[in-house]
């Protein structure tokens, strides 16, 4: 703006006045980008350094799932027997954490110790604790994920004085014996007895998990006469999901316990109740009708490893077996493991197992060695041998 006053001409420029020390900030030049560089990083010849503005520019958008995603997660992360197990171990710890006031996600390898500590002072089971310990560590961040030595001593040390406190108690093996007498109790007129058959027979022959048993489709089995094939889709050492068939001979000795004739009359008996499709297992009504599975909105139609367990345990009852209360599924995998091992076979790829696995050479294959070679055989032998050394003598005489 320019104003005139007398002879004078002069302009006023709008302007702030500031104090010598205090001028404007000249905006300081923008920091060179850091290096992403580390004792790995190789760089070919002319090629420039790697800086941070080197990496990609994530949006929004690289980090969304679009709702057909996000569904088949949340199908595929359905808690089975071991999420809903997971899920209550980390939430235990969770309010542990809460009360101690530390901090639950990612935790502290200190923090981590500590609730180790907590586990052994209740006393849980050894195997307990470890598995507690594995759904907290691996629900921590890869990259941030506790440190493991300390607690495994720790648990290591602890697991020895349990040990001379408590001796752990195995389900009984399920005797061939045994699975008979069993099957004895099975109403082949009835569903409930057909079922429970199949069960007994194709589970003892297949060494089945209950839970395997439990997970068995129509399409998973295909009857043959000479035996059935399982197609096991996954198994506690397949967890990949790639499948294993697994073969059930037939036993011609007796079509009442015979798996081959117990699988086809289920299969039958499945189609007069309208199943031709989906889980081999179902839950019957007492009057041989399918039970309502309304409300089992996570298994559906699929009966749990618990049920097959009270299927197993009520024939031990029903046949009057010892200790029928301690009889559970398992009993089935041990008893025919045991029985391939005492005939001198292996039953590792029978019963899935990994090869090599410790528990078929301590718990079958050396097992069944070493009762096959007690000296008390010996003993017996001798005493067989003497006795018709004797009586041979007193006839001669």
């Amino acid at each position: 703006m320019t104003t005139n006053t007398g002879d004078v001409d002069f302009e006023v420029v709008e302007a702030e006045l500031v104090d010598d020390d205090q001028l404007p900030a000249v905006p300081a030049p923008a920091a060179p980008a850091k290096p992403l560089v580390d004792q790995h990083t190789i760089l070919y010849p002319g090629q420039a350094l790697p800086t941070e503005d080197s990496g990609p520019r994530y949006t929004r958008r690289d980090y969304e799932v679009s709702g057909e995603t996000a569904r088949r997660l949340e199908e595929e992360s359905a808690p089975d027997n071991t999420d809903r197990n997971y899920r209550y171990q980390r939430r235990q710890f969770a309010e542990w954490c809460a009360l101690m006031g530390r901090v639950v996600r990612p935790c502290t390898t200190a923090t981590y110790v500590e609730y180790c500590a907590h586990l052994i002072a209740e006393e849980k089971r050894p195997n307990t604790i470890s598995t507690y310990l594995s759904a907290v560590r691996t629900w921590m961040p890869d990259d941030a994920k506790p440190g493991t030595s300390l607690a495994r001593g720790m648990l290591r040390e602890y697991r020895k004085s349990w040990s001379k406190r408590n001796r752990v108690k195995k389900a009984p093996a399920i005797t061939a014996a045994m699975a008979r007498a069993m099957v004895d109790t099975c109403d082949l007129h009835h569903p409930i007895g057909l079922r429970d058959r199949f069960v007994i027979l194709v589970g003892r022959r297949a060494l089945n998990r209950r839970i395997e048993l439990a997970n068995l489709t129509m399409e998973d089995l295909i009857v043959e006469d000479g035996g059935v094939a399982e197609w096991v889709a996954y198994s506690k050492t397949d967890q990949d999901a790639h499948g294993e068939e697994t073969w059930v001979p037939a036993d011609v000795t007796d079509p009442r316990y015979d798996p081959v004739t117990a699988t086809r009359d289920w299969l039958t008996c499945l189609h007069h109740l309208g199943v031709d499709d989906g889980p081999v297992l179902r839950a019957l009504t007492v009057a041989g009708t399918l039970q309502s599975r309304a409300s089992a909105t996570v298994s559906g139609h699929f009966v749990t490893g618990d049920a097959v367990n009270d299927w197993i345990r009520g024939r031990a009852f029903a046949a009057n077996l010892p200790n029928w209360q301690d009889i559970t599924a398992h009993g089935l995998r041990r008893g025919g493991a045991q029985e391939i091992a005492g005939a001198g076979g292996d039953p590792t790829k029978q019963g899935r197992w990994k090869e090599g696995s410790a528990t078929v050479k301590r718990e079958y294959l050396d097992r069944a060695q070493s009762r096959a070679e007690n000296p008390w055989h010996k003993v017996a032998e001798k005493q067989q041998s003497l006795a018709g050394g004797t009586g041979a003598g007193e006839g001669r005489g």
